[in-house]
């Protein structure tokens, strides 16, 4: 094979993988419609995957790679029906069903984007069912709608990689085993599915807002996917504050996102931002949000805590009128919520902007040698900002070293590398 082919097979697979991202939720979500077993439509659709990964690099890239996928997915799923894997009734009428799907809408575009919000929606009520563990709830989904490794959801967790992967296989074979409806649930089922699903739509929101792998610092459609369903959640349950309270907390973090990255895709952290580029509109609906959800006594719930620190930023006019001290106290009161040295790490960053860096870098201390944050990047970042600023420069640049390296998206190593080269330069 010559560089230039090499080049070409690079060029193919980056734009299959790139695809799939987009479209895998899709995929899913209708398979799964059609066969009613979630576990076999993800399975059918990695195998659509393979089929591109095959076959591209010998036709090309079709014109419509969504479209190609959602076909040949379809067609998987036909093939297994017509195999005699699950009983011959079902067969008989799901094939029916397809053929009639297939024979009414032949545009697999607008099969692609047809009701899709409400379709992952089912998907991860289907996923949030209570005869799985909460934990396994939210991995199964991410693993689903967000594509995920089990790597990177261990890192979402901060547990290790094999607690992931073996929650996401007993997910699997008790979901296949259960013969569960493909459905939005109404009522008492609705209700104690709640906690689970809102959880996978912050999860896939923070997904979107930072990913966590690849060269993209951020995941718009995600985002964008993650709200929707958010308000489809408000109109399901009208009367729930943490509903509201998420919902508000998603506007008022996307409402920043044109200011977040420059022209070529890096970074901008919160203080250099243009704060003329952040969404007013998005802003006013997401303190709407947060203020229905404290109408109905929701103040002290997490998300809703969580979507008071993001008013606090969106309604600071410049850096410095940022009331740093009131977000320190409302880090502290979600503290009393959870238990979690990434909620202490980030009232650190509070404190030491309410106080000094001395201040926040005396809590980071404390919580430096939690085991769930040994590889959790946004540490040494914090701690070297927190030392840079107490002109201790060559650990400072130590810590964006290490940073850099623990770092899994591209952008955010970059950004780490950028900043420890920056201090040697000063140091030198």
């Amino acid at each position: 094979m010559t560089a230039a082919d090499t080049d070409i097979d690079r060029v193919i697979r980056a734009t299959i993988h790139a695809t799939w991202r987009v479209v895998q939720p899709r995929l899913i979500a209708t398979l799964s419609r059609m066969l009613r077993d979630v576990p076999l439509a993800e399975e059918l659709t990695q195998d659509a995957l393979v089929a591109a990964l095959e076959s591209w690099p010998i036709i090309g890239v079709p014109e419509n790679p969504g479209a190609w996928l959602m076909t040949t997915a379809r067609r998987r799923a036909l093939d297994h029906l017509r195999r005699g894997k699950i009983r011959s009734e079902k067969h008989d009428m799901l094939a029916h069903d397809m053929l009639q799907e297939q024979a009414t809408v032949p545009d697999f575009d607008a099969a692609l984007d047809d009701d899709i919000g409400d379709e992952l929606l089912r998907l991860v009520f289907t996923a949030c069912h209570p005869i799985l563990s909460r934990e396994a709830r939210a991995a199964l989904a991410l693993r689903m709608i967000c594509g995920l490794t089990t790597s990177e959801i261990a890192r979402a967790y901060l547990v290790p990689e094999a607690t992931i992967s073996q929650r996401i296989v007993r997910a699997k074979r008790t979901l296949s085993g259960s013969g569960l409806a493909y459905e939005t649930p109404s009522g008492e089922a609705l209700s104690e599915r709640l906690a689970s699903v809102l959880e996978v739509v912050y999860l896939i929101f923070n997904e979107g807002y930072l990913a966590a792998r690849g060269e993209e610092w951020l995941r718009p459609q995600l985002c964008d996917e993650a709200l929707r369903m958010g308000r489809v959640l408000a109109g399901l349950a009208p009367d729930e504050p943490e509903v509201h309270g998420l919902v508000a907390l998603m506007d008022l973090n996307a409402a920043r996102a044109r200011a977040r990255t420059d022209a070529s895709g890096d970074p901008i952290l919160l203080m250099d931002q243009d704060r003329a580029l952040w969404d007013r509109s998005q802003i006013r609906r997401g303190l709407r949000a947060l203020e229905r959800a404290r109408e109905l006594d929701g103040a002290g719930r997490f998300y809703v805590i969580q979507a008071a620190i993001a008013a606090c930023h969106a309604t600071a006019e410049t850096p410095a009128d940022t009331d740093w001290r009131r977000i320190a106290q409302l880090y502290a009161e979600l503290a009393l919520l959870v238990r979690s040295p990434i909620i202490e790490l980030n009232r650190a960053v509070a404190v030491g902007m309410a106080e000094g860096p001395q201040a926040g870098l005396d809590l980071l201390d404390e919580i430096r040698s939690a085991p769930e944050l040994s590889a959790y990047h946004h540490l040494p970042a914090v701690r070297g900002d927190f030392l840079q600023k107490l002109g201790r420069l060559a650990e400072a640049r130590q810590a964006f070293e290490a940073a850099a390296h623990l770092a899994t998206n591209g952008r955010e190593r970059a950004l780490m590398e950028r900043r420890a080269a920056a201090l040697h330069d000063q140091d030198s």
